[in-house]
């Protein structure tokens, strides 16, 4: 089995999407945002990295990760580091823009290439967050609405929280689902710490 550090040298090299980048609204060139090694024990799943992050070279280095770290209670010396917490998205490329400005999916070669092998090396970790509909869909299945999957978070706790994306864009969501940060949120911080204290 190849290492990890092997692994995510292959990954920050892939060029899969080089040409379906090249035509969308962006033009631009595939920078692979591959930020985890062994020994984490929370795992972070997002959707894909936004035109901020391509630019970073770092994930969630946007505002959505400044809500993102406050939904978890923790710094950004922790977020970012790597021993504790790995942040594998269903694709590790910005996608780009459609021509209306919209963010377009994640490609779906770039799971299938990728996730099994980073899951397989990754290991088991104790604490899962799962940010959205792709990363919801591939790791719990089936056909529900970010709603229902969030709002239905006790039956994946404390292992898994089903989560919202933290984008401005769900500012709205939040505001019509105040059980999110009543309930779901003082839960998620304590295990958040629980996990990193043991």
């Amino acid at each position: 089995m190849v290492s990890m550090t092997e692994l995510a040298a292959q990954i920050t090299a892939c060029r899969l999407c080089a040409d379906r980048f090249a035509a969308t609204a962006t033009a631009h060139a595939p920078r692979p945002v591959a930020w985890f090694r062994p020994g984490a024990r929370i795992l972070v799943v997002g959707q894909a990295p936004g035109l901020r992050v391509h630019k970073a070279g770092r994930p969630f280095a946007d505002p959505s990760g400044d809500r993102l770290r406050d939904w978890m209670g923790i710094a950004p010396g922790i977020f970012y580091d790597t021993s504790r917490i790995a942040i594998v998205p269903m694709a590790f490329c910005f996608p780009g823009y459609d021509a209306r400005g919209s963010d377009l999916p994640p490609p779906r070669i770039c799971a299938a290439t990728w996730r099994a092998r980073v899951m397989a090396v990754l290991g088991q970790v104790e604490l899962t967050l799962l940010i959205g509909a792709h990363a919801q869909a591939w790791h719990l299945g089936g056909r529900a609405s970010v709603t229902e999957r969030v709002r239905g978070w006790r039956d994946h706790a404390p292992a898994v929280f089903p989560l919202p994306h933290p984008s401005w864009r769900n500012t709205g969501w939040l505001k019509r689902n105040p059980w999110f940060e009543a309930e779901l949120l003082p839960v998620l911080r304590a295990r958040v710490k629980e996990v990193l204290e043991t």
